[in-house]
């Protein structure tokens, strides 16, 4: 390796250990901990490759990458940061920084990468246009972790903002899927237009297609868990994708499902899976990122508070049993466990007895009515007589979604009953999306009346 480095980095644990592994592959290396420094050194012309914290003492690197651009196009830029979210990521690729990094690091890939950088600068010269100024993002998606299955998606999710490719977005119930396309949507060029999310009754009239096509605009499309919807669904799904206008709106599906199952299960039209397969986007489960649970878990704790459900942290011995917790429900799972006791625990920090106490309450035991009939052979009885009323002719079609709305309309009229009308407390009850709950309520018309409980 060849060539100068410039190191900015507040830490001086940092700033020795990259100078020492740079220097000793070759490299001559200037460290600081000042940006106003670094932004000396480049105007100088010093440095043939730059690697920057983002938050300094006296400055942010990716606030500086415009200016770095300004003064010496092409000069690649690594940028290292604690701050481990999809922002962070996206933001360094919108300001054209050479590479992103979270930190802790590892030294070796990092090596690798200014390797890479210094060889394709000495090859490409200084010929590149400067990046265009960072734009200011606020998010408060829990799209977190510093694990590399996440960092993988961040920057996988950076450099597909503005394709307009299909997207595929797979993972279990509760990883956040529909977080992903939300940040794909918000953070693109077509954040200014509408956010559609599609599930396969809006399907269902003849102008179904047209009528989406028509709310989407040029924004963004989303079918959730495109794996349920039935063969006529799917085939004007096909057909839309086929006749899309000019513009259009760029085309999202999630699903919990193996889609290459489901095809050689005949579940699937072929032609949709190739057409949404473009880029697929796989979110992994907590099980497979439990290094990122702390951090997941401290995010919750801040949001509780700062809705007002008060200052919580986690004991030590309460915070391991967190990382430890299988949680089957993921991310979605975790949220409403920590959401539940920044408002159940007796103190200022959480205690692993309280933790126990809250995932001992979320049982996986069948609902029983009081005589002790299991919820579901109720159901099974009423299905069984529903059949018999056909004298052996099959009921009508659409059966699966006229029995699910049948279990559904009552269940969330009596949560919101039961929460007054509380929409966030109705949410963590069913343990589903906030977002998700307004757009039932919505879809089946279910009028919320918010009244103050009574005791």
């Amino acid at each position: 390796m060849d060539g100068t480095v410039l190191v900015a980095d507040d830490d001086r644990t940092i700033r020795t250990v990259l100078t020492q592994a740079l220097t000793r592959a070759g490299c001559k290396v200037h460290a600081t901990s000042s940006m106003v420094t670094l932004l000396r050194w480049v105007e100088e012309g010093k440095g043939d490759l730059v690697i920057s914290d983002v938050v300094m003492p006296d400055g942010n690197g990716l606030q500086a990458l415009p200016e770095i651009a300004r003064q010496r196009p092409g000069l690649p830029v690594i940028i290292i940061s604690a701050q481990n979210t999809i922002v962070t990521a996206i933001q360094a690729a919108e300001a054209a920084a050479w590479d992103y990094l979270p930190k802790p690091f590892d030294l070796p890939d990092l090596m690798k990468r200014a390797a890479r950088a210094l060889d394709v600068r000495r090859r490409k010269g200084m010929a590149e246009p400067a990046p265009p100024p960072v734009r200011e993002i606020e998010s408060d998606l829990p799209l977190i972790g510093r694990t590399q299955a996440m960092q993988g998606l961040y920057r996988l999710v950076a450099r597909l903002l503005n394709a307009d490719l299909p997207v595929l977005i797979s993972g279990e119930s509760g990883t956040g899927k529909t977080l992903v396309a939300r940040a794909i949507h918000d953070f693109s060029d077509r954040r200014s237009q509408p956010f559609v999310t599609a599930q396969m009754n809006d399907l269902k009239a003849m102008d179904g297609p047209a009528s989406l096509l028509l709310r989407a605009r040029s924004g963004t499309l989303l079918f959730e868990e495109i794996a349920d919807f039935d063969e006529e669904a799917q085939a004007r799904i096909v057909r839309m994708m086929d006749a899309l206008p000019d513009p259009a709106p760029r085309i999202l599906a999630t699903s919990q499902a193996d889609l290459s199952d489901q095809l050689a299960k005949g579940r699937m039209r072929k032609d949709l899976y190739f057409r949404l397969g473009g880029v697929t986007l796989s979110v992994a489960p907590l099980r497979d990122r439990v290094d990122d649970i702390p951090l997941l878990a401290d995010h919750f704790l801040a949001r509780a508070a700062r809705d007002g459900l008060g200052e919580r942290r986690l004991a030590p011995e309460a915070a391991e049993l967190v990382r430890l917790c299988p949680w089957p429900g993921n991310v979605r799972q975790l949220e409403n466990t920590l959401k539940r006791l920044a408002v159940t625990a007796l103190g200022p920090e959480i205690t692993r007895a309280e933790v126990e106490a809250a995932l001992s309450g979320q049982s996986s035991e069948p609902l029983r009515a009081a005589d002790g009939e299991k919820l579901s052979a109720s159901v099974a009885r009423h299905l069984a007589r529903y059949f018999d009323l056909h004298g052996g002719a099959l009921p009508p079609p659409g059966l699966y979604d006229r029995i699910l709305r049948e279990i559904e309309v009552p269940l969330l009229e009596i949560a919101m009953d039961a929460t007054a009308g509380n929409q966030a407390k109705c949410a963590d009850l069913l343990g589903i999306n906030r977002n998700t709950l307004r757009k039932k309520l919505t879809d089946l018309d279910i009028r919320v009346t918010r009244r103050r409980k009574l005791m």
